[in-house]
């Protein structure tokens, strides 16, 4: 997960100072010397770290932070602007031309994920924004790169444009022709990329952006690089000029370098972020809410947004009445595990919650094999049977285990899990939430 170590190291510098109720200079200097450790490790660049450091420390050592009642919280608050200033302050938005097409031109090095991630892209604005995208392929060289760029486009139901293997810089200038005339209103161009950034790959791309003036010119870099991706995305905004950056492969870098480094060293916004193999792991790239991930603070709002993508209105007002009048019924379970199952890994959830250890919860998953299990059952059994489940004697749960290829025994499981399920029902529609979360009993779910 993207910070995990950072994370943990900030979180034990930051633990010292919550146990001192006044904080002295020699303190402050001790937890920035943590802090520049723990920035260091996570592969951020010596002279971002090294102003960071600075502008924290001179901010903490003012008489607000010292007199403070709660100077640690103080410190914490002051971190957390800085972070969020460091990796530029808000979401930057995608420039759209007022006259369509739009036209947004993707570069970065060969394997940064610029096929994968550019499809990703258009996706979300097709989805988020009502565009109507084409995916041109730029690349020529890279074998089965076009093929590529066609499987996820099948994949997503996004056109691909494609003339072969003629000049890259005819492709380009052709897939305006072509949006115009079959009214895909943004076109996002996949150029070619090499191991190295070398004149002849700077040539091209400076011959495409001559040609057809692309509305924005993003970056892709691959996060798990770390340090050499802010190497990468100097030299290209150097070379060729860059208008903002996508982070492809995010939640692999479990130090985060990269996402704290290249807005400071380039100028440029960071404004997408790759953060995972799945096409719907996508996200906005939100500084404020990244910076209180690090800090251990949760990100509420990304979790929200999440649960309004996975979850249907209609249903989850359904849903609402049903637990408020305690009316949650297997069917009603089993739905419910499907959509949780949908919006990621449990680990990746946990870390958006304040005060949750994400790391206990790594690579925790819903189990697709007793999802399957608890599918089979469940539609073993009469509707009768779903709504009231207190009727499954001895001999009905025999039936229903023939009906599922299961056994008594899990039947008897996904009764014990419905039960404590019900019961957490019963406390939150009391206005209370119990800690049975994660208690012995819903292990089974998880993998």
């Amino acid at each position: 997960m993207a910070f995990e170590s950072l994370t943990e190291k900030l979180n034990a510098a930051f633990k010292k100072l919550r146990g001192k109720g006044r904080l002295k200079e020699a303190d402050i200097k001790e937890a920035m010397r943590e802090v520049r450790l723990a920035l260091l490790e996570a592969d951020v660049g010596f002279k971002v770290v090294r102003d960071f450091v600075n502008t924290v420390s001179e901010r903490c050592l003012g008489a607000d932070v010292l007199e403070s009642l709660s100077p640690a919280q103080m410190v914490i608050k002051i971190v957390n602007e800085e972070l969020n200033a460091l990796m530029g302050g808000a979401n930057a938005k995608l420039n759209i031309s007022p006259k369509p097409p739009t036209v947004i031109m993707l570069i970065g090095l060969q394997g940064a994920g610029k096929t994968t991630n550019g499809a990703k892209l258009a996706a979300y604005m097709q989805k988020h924004h009502s565009k109507s995208p084409l995916l041109v392929a730029c690349d020529i060289y890279r074998p089965a790169a076009i093929l590529q760029l066609q499987t996820v486009g099948k994949q997503l139901g996004i056109p691909v444009f494609e003339m072969g293997t003629k000049n890259p810089v005819e492709i380009a200038q052709a897939s305006i022709g072509y949006a115009n005339k079959h009214g895909n209103d943004i076109i996002f161009l996949d150029t070619a990329g090499r191991l190295h950034i070398d004149d002849a790959l700077v040539d091209e791309l400076k011959a495409i952006k001559a040609t057809v003036s692309p509305t924005e010119t993003m970056l892709v870099v691959d996060a798990m690089t770390g340090q050499d991706a802010v190497n990468v995305a100097s030299a290209f905004n150097e070379a060729l000029g860059i208008d903002s950056v996508m982070l492809a492969k995010l939640d692999g870098d479990a130090r985060g370098g990269a996402a704290l480094s290249v807005r400071a060293v380039t100028g440029k916004p960071i404004k997408f972020a790759g953060i995972g193999e799945k096409l719907d792991q996508f996200e906005p790239f939100h500084p404020e809410r990244m910076a209180s991930r690090i800090l251990g603070m949760g990100d509420v709002l990304t979790l929200i947004e999440k649960a309004e993508q996975a979850f249907d209105e209609k249903k989850a007002q359904e849903m609402a009445t049903k637990l408020l009048k305690n009316k949650f019924t297997l069917a009603d379970y089993y739905e419910q595990l499907t959509q949780l199952k949908s919006m990621g890994g449990l680990s990746d959830l946990a870390g958006m919650l304040p005060g949750v250890d994400a790391k206990a919860l790594q690579g925790a998953s819903i189990d697709n094999s007793m999802l399957t299990k608890t599918e089979a059952i469940i539609l073993s059994m009469t509707p009768y049977e779903r709504e009231n489940p207190s009727v499954l004697n001895s001999s009905r749960k025999k039936r229903i285990a023939a009906g599922s290829g299961t056994a008594v025994v899990d039947i008897n499981r996904l009764l014990k899990q419905f039960d404590m399920m019900q019961s957490m029902t019963k406390q939150m529609s009391k206005g209370k939430l119990p800690a049975m979360l994660g208690g012995k009993g819903m292990k089974g779910l998880f993998g």
